[in-house]
């Protein structure tokens, strides 16, 4: 199956060597180039594409604006965003998070780190890499979140708030289910539970809520 991808930077550079990068791989098809947030909107409404990803600062209508528009229209369910970011721009990720994106890059990732965000984001995945979003997370965690409240997690069995705890500190669930022994698809099924129980959008809001809960902590390491 073709993941179709949009791609959303001011900079024609970055959008160039995005697409070639992306346009190597026999999976993947660039659907189309925006260098504003309302091009972006525009480009989403008409090409429905899998992937977006999506610059945080632009002109006319920044990333998060944007975001905000294509998430919040029904017939673009389908359609997931990858923030590309840097470290300097933390203060935006909160905002990010609340207007529905499903993961970030930093603009200097690897290539292969490119290629398979792409796809994990595709495939309905929230892009949760340890290196990259944890340590995002941590460092605005203060500012997304109020003091530790752990009450929210009273509906959850604590199984689930095992593998809670493991999607907060960025695992996928095939690392889920080899630390915990299940198979990949039964920790697809105790995710799914959580994010119904905890009337979670997706993955991103379940790390909001881990540390939200204290149960996953700023300055968590492995």
């Amino acid at each position: 199956m073709t993941i179709r991808i949009a791609i959303a930077d001011d900079q024609q550079l970055i959008r160039a060597g995005f697409r070639s990068l992306l346009e190597a791989e026999p999976d993947l098809e660039v659907v189309g180039e925006a260098g504003t947030g309302a091009e972006a909107v525009a480009l989403v409404a008409g090409t429905r594409p899998d992937v977006v990803l999506m610059d945080i600062r632009m002109p006319d209508g920044d990333g998060l604006w944007a975001t905000e528009q294509i998430v919040g229209d029904p017939a673009l369910a389908g359609t997931h965003i990858v923030i590309v970011t840097t470290f300097e721009l933390d203060e935006y990720v909160g905002h990010a998070i609340r207007a529905g994106a499903s993961g970030f890059l930093v603009k200097d990732t690897e290539p292969v780190e490119l290629i398979r965000a792409v796809r994990v984001v595709a495939a309905g995945d929230a892009l949760l890499s340890p290196g990259v979003t944890r340590r995002l997370l941590e460092r605005i965690s203060t500012r997304l979140t109020e003091p530790p409240d752990a009450q929210a997690l009273q509906v959850l069995t604590e199984r689930e708030r095992e593998v809670l705890a493991l999607v907060g500190q960025g695992l996928t669930n095939d690392e889920i289910g080899g630390r915990l022994f299940l198979s990949p698809l039964t920790a697809k099924t105790h995710v799914s539970r959580i994010m119904s129980k905890l009337a979670a959008r997706d993955r991103v809001q379940l790390v909001v809520v881990a540390y939200e809960t204290g149960l996953v902590r700023a300055g968590f390491t492995e």
